[in-house]
């Protein structure tokens, strides 16, 4: 994988949301297209050969590379959103935040025992909103559950993988 253009093309935003934050902007990945292309090529090179037959991705960020990839693996997407977002039935996980309470749902008929599931979000920070999405996609009892990010913040969070059961895999595309 070629980090240097991820790199080159990650936009860092001192203090924000408050002070002491430097937050990592995925945007500017995808606003370019090797850094898309990267991306991708390397979410498909990493699981092509793990039988992914969904990608959940992880409202809102988590969405874009989730389709990208899905079509290069063959697999259908799912999207995990906040409540009312869905119209149908849904199934859902609260679970709480830095600053509060938090939900995020599925559509009842999204997922079935047979799926194998690639969980998909642009950042591991704190860990909640996947651990969240990880325990919603067990509801579903799917054969295997794969979490990745593009982004893990691991010097600033290195608890976050300690919050997922060891027979998830996570990996993430950068670290740091």
């Amino acid at each position: 994988m070629n980090k240097q253009i991820l790199l080159d093309n990650l936009r860092c935003i001192p203090d924000w949301p408050i002070k002491g934050v430097n937050f990592r902007d995925v945007t500017t990945l995808f606003k370019n297209p090797e850094a898309l292309r990267e991306i991708k090529d390397e979410m498909v090179e990493l699981y092509h050969d793990k039988g992914i037959t969904k990608i959940v991705g992880i409202e809102s960020r988590g969405f874009v590379m989730s389709s990208a990839v899905a079509v290069e693996l063959g697999a259908g997407v799912v999207l995990c959103r906040k409540p009312g977002k869905l119209p149908c039935e849904t199934v859902q996980e609260s679970y709480a935040k830095e600053y509060g309470m938090d939900t995020i749902e599925i559509h009842k008929d999204a997922i079935s025992s047979d799926d194998v599931i690639l969980l998909h979000d642009d950042l591991l920070a704190t860990g909640g909103t996947m651990q969240a999405a990880c325990n919603l996609v067990k509801k579903f009892h799917p054969k295997k559950i794969y979490c990745n990010f593009i982004i893990e913040l691991h010097s600033e969070f290195p608890e976050s993988r300690k919050l997922f059961d060891p027979d998830v895999e996570i990996s993430s595309l950068l670290q740091f």
